[in-house]
């Protein structure tokens, strides 16, 4: 009987795991700044046959701070920037809303990361979700994927606020993790 091979896929967050983020909110291109070595390490996972997507709360939309088209603008420059250091995401997940919404795509809700198993048709037990903050690791636990939180954003003050879902990996930023988890890949 044959065996299916897992999809390999990493689920990302996108402010303060990509890039930096800002309490004002990133809200142009100009805004968005990759975190010194986050591309690479993008490009390190599609080297060793994972794909990324990304999973993010962009409320500013919602708050009127900025619109669609300034959302895909940043997305663009993203992707060209990750694609002049070999990497590639697969797909940008977002949710537009605030929290007074009350929808279900908002993290901590797992909404977005369903539509992410549904379209890439991955087992979330085998996928690892990467995040700056408690929402982030909430939403991928509550669908079972493997949670780990990256120091940089907001992920040191996630840290000292403790509570984090059982099993959560630290790791100093996104290298760091890429570099551990592809060190600690099963063969």
């Amino acid at each position: 009987m044959p065996t299916s091979t897992p999809r390999k896929l990493v689920v990302l967050d996108r402010d303060g795991v990509i890039n930096l983020d800002s309490d004002a909110f990133i809200k142009t291109p100009d805004e968005w700044v990759a975190i010194p070595g986050s591309l690479e390490a993008i490009a390190r996972l599609n080297q060793a046959g994972y794909r990324v997507a990304v999973a993010t709360n962009q409320s500013g939309i919602g708050r009127g701070l900025f619109d669609t088209a300034a959302l895909n603008a940043m997305h663009a420059k993203m992707h060209r920037l990750a694609a002049a250091v070999g990497g590639r995401i697969d797909a940008v997940f977002f949710c537009p809303h605030t929290a007074q919404d009350h929808c279900d795509c908002r993290k901590p809700k797992p909404g977005m990361l369903k539509m992410i198993v549904e379209r890439f048709e991955i087992e979330p037990g085998n996928t690892p979700v990467v995040g700056d903050s408690l929402r982030d690791l909430e939403a991928g636990a509550a669908l079972g994927f493997r949670p780990h939180l990256v120091r940089t954003g907001k992920g040191e003050k996630t840290l000292a606020a403790g509570g984090l879902p059982e099993g959560t990996r630290v790791h100093d930023d996104l290298r760091a993790f890429v570099f551990d988890f592809l060190a600690n890949e099963p063969a």
